[in-house]
């Protein structure tokens, strides 16, 4: 055990830390450089196309000294976007160190701060990088200065490197092996072994990420898993390569993986812990925290015959996903589909892309928003959770109503500092502090609604400062807010899967953005169609389709007027009643480009 090192790369997003993996796996040899392919570890097609981490992937690696002592390094490399920060958290707790990767010409930025405090909550030991030496505009000195103030490390302690050359590579290795402690636990206690992560092989079922805190395990022996109380055999178990590396036992400190045969997707919960039947354990490892869903939309089948096959998919996909949180729902336009929490904006596109290409399900998703909280004025009423449009009652029986407030932290250059104040006021925020880290970075931070940020705010912070800002949040509390419903007619019927839930402030804007969207997308009909967004019985926005329309004079030539007027009166009397009993389809494509308005 004292020759085993657990560690996992923290960084912000685009800093370098799937580089610096691949570089580790080809200095220990494990992986050939045949086989050696940029972004090693990330085996998603989608991870490769956007150059992004999705899931954390462990993998166990020898690095021999020259004292001729051989190490095993389990390394778990981590997302970086502030949308995956729970696969970052089971990362870390299954670790004693972490390598802080900072980007030498981009700086300290949003993300770094927060997965750093993530590892200082979980007392792991950290070895701070900077990263990207040898490019020409790294701020070595002062990209230095900034970590020395953020960890209180001494200068010598900071290891520079570049993942793309491998300058500075050998000095991690030794530093984790220096730095890094070895894993504590008793190979003689009763097992337990932490679920960090899950997959699903449609040949193998479910298997199961863990680390062993303490005990041994065996192949063939049984096992159980703690909060289920289910008890299962172990078929395989092994270590985690490039590829599964199958073993006879395992023993504590140790990162590896166990097949037992499961096919249903709720009997393994990641963060459960597993023990033996003959030697229980007594109690449960408190792992990570637990996932708190941020974004809610409903994903609908485009075919209602598909219903069941979504609910496979994503039950698969949460295994491999476990932030991924679902419940059925209905909806009179749409049939039967699901109610799903995500962790932001970026999450739900992904899921959305995986169930695509995974799975083959093409999927309508509905408005995103966020959950909120009310109670009603009775007496013994208590406070409920509104997701939908639907749950929100009429604000005359309303005590109140309150939404999700987030902390904010901006990090970029004095020049943006006008445009982001502005951006952050227009969406109902306030400004908290203003430090300058150094003189060309400023962190300001902000406490904005949850509701404001879900559409398009990531985008424009993006574009406003040129692509220099980072932003990182935290959900802080809840507090009262003006919120209604709006609803979308269609002569007015109307239509649920287009309602959305808004702030009073923002409602006759965004009510008037989607009835001139859906005025371009419906297809005319034989009678006039009123679009209205409606709060309650209040019209605030409308727009008219005019009727498409028949020349029934087209046949009277010349002669009396009076035969004229009779026709015409006809086709209007006709065109009334076909108003009266007419129904307007609203096309599967106008759903999907309406809310791609929301964006």
């Amino acid at each position: 055990m004292k020759n085993i090192r657990n560690f996992c790369v923290i960084a912000h997003i685009d800093h370098g830390k799937s580089t610096l993996s691949d570089r580790l796996l080809q200095v220990t040899k494990t992986i050939s450089d045949r086989d050696m392919q940029n972004q090693a570890l990330d085996d998603m097609d989608l991870e490769r196309e956007r150059g992004i981490t999705i899931k954390s992937h462990a993998v166990q690696m020898y690095y021999d000294r020259a004292d001729g002592q051989r190490y095993t390094f389990n390394l778990i490399d981590t997302p970086g976007h502030v949308d995956f920060s729970y696969e970052v958290s089971r990362s870390i707790a299954a670790c004693e160190g972490a390598l802080l990767l900072v980007d030498a010409t981009q700086g300290i930025q949003a993300q770094t701060i927060s997965n750093l405090y993530l590892a200082i909550e979980n007392d792991l030991e950290i070895i701070p990088i900077l990263n990207k030496v040898d490019m020409d505009n790294a701020m070595i000195e002062e990209v230095s200065e900034q970590i020395i103030e953020l960890i209180g490390c001494k200068p010598e302690d900071i290891i520079k490197a570049s993942g793309k050359t491998g300058e500075g590579v050998d000095l991690i290795m030794e530093a984790i092996v220096e730095r890094i402690p070895a894993p504590k636990g008793d190979p003689e206690a009763p097992l337990q072994a932490l679920i960090f992560d899950s997959v699903f092989n449609s040949f193998r079922g479910v298997i199961a990420y863990f680390r062993i805190l303490n005990g041994t395990m065996k192949q063939g022996e049984k096992v159980r898993f703690f909060n289920t109380g289910k008890d299962y055999e172990a078929n395989e178990i092994g270590i985690l390569q490039m590829v599964q590396i199958p073993k006879k036992e395992l023993y504590a400190g140790d990162v590896g993986y166990i097949i037992t045969g499961i096919k249903e997707s709720k009997e393994i919960k990641v963060g459960d812990t597993i023990t033996t039947v003959a030697n229980p354990c007594s109690e449960s490892i408190q792992g990570f925290e637990d996932v708190k869903p941020m974004v809610f939309a409903g994903i609908y089948p485009i075919d209602n015959d598909d219903f069941e096959d979504l609910r496979d998919a994503l039950e698969k996909l949460q295994l491999n996903d476990a932030s991924l949180v679902f419940e059925p729902e209905s909806s009179a336009a749409l049939g039967f589909g699901f109610r799903c929490g995500f962790l932001g904006m970026l999450h739900l596109e992904i899921i959305q892309e995986r169930l695509t290409r995974e799975f083959d399900q093409d999927v309508i998703t509905t408005v995103p928003n966020v959950s909120y909280r009310a109670k009603m004025r009775k007496a013994d009423s208590k406070e409920f959770v509104v997701n939908t449009p639907n749950d929100l009652p009429d604000q005359n029986f309303l005590e109140y109503c309150k939404e999700p407030y987030i902390s904010a932290q901006i990090i970029t250059m004095p020049e943006f500092i006008g445009s982001i104040i502005t951006l952050c006021l227009d969406k109902r925020g306030i400004l908290i502090r203003q430090v300058y880290l150094t003189q060309g970075r400023v962190e300001m931070t902000f406490e904005l609604p949850l509701a404001e940020i879900v559409f398009d705010f990531y985008d424009r912070l993006k574009s406003i400062s040129r692509g220099y800002a980072s932003f990182d949040y935290q959900p802080i509390d809840y507090r009262d807010t003006d919120l209604v419903c709006l609803e979308l007619k269609l002569n007015a019927e109307p239509v649920d899967a287009l309602s959305a839930l808004v702030h009073r402030t923002k409602a006759e804007a965004f009510g008037r953005k989607i009835c001139k969207k859906l005025k371009d997308l419906l297809p005319r009909q034989q009678f006039v169609i009123a679009i209205q967004a409606a709060i309650g019985a209040k019209v605030i926005a409308r727009e008219t389709i005019s009727a498409m329309r028949k020349d029934v004079t087209a046949k009277c030539y010349g002669g009396d007027i009076s035969r004229k007027r009779k026709l015409l009166e006809k086709q209007k009397a006709g065109k009334k009643k076909m108003r009266q009993i007419g129904n307007v389809e609203v096309p599967q494509k106008a759903f999907l480009e309406v809310l791609k308005l929301n964006d």
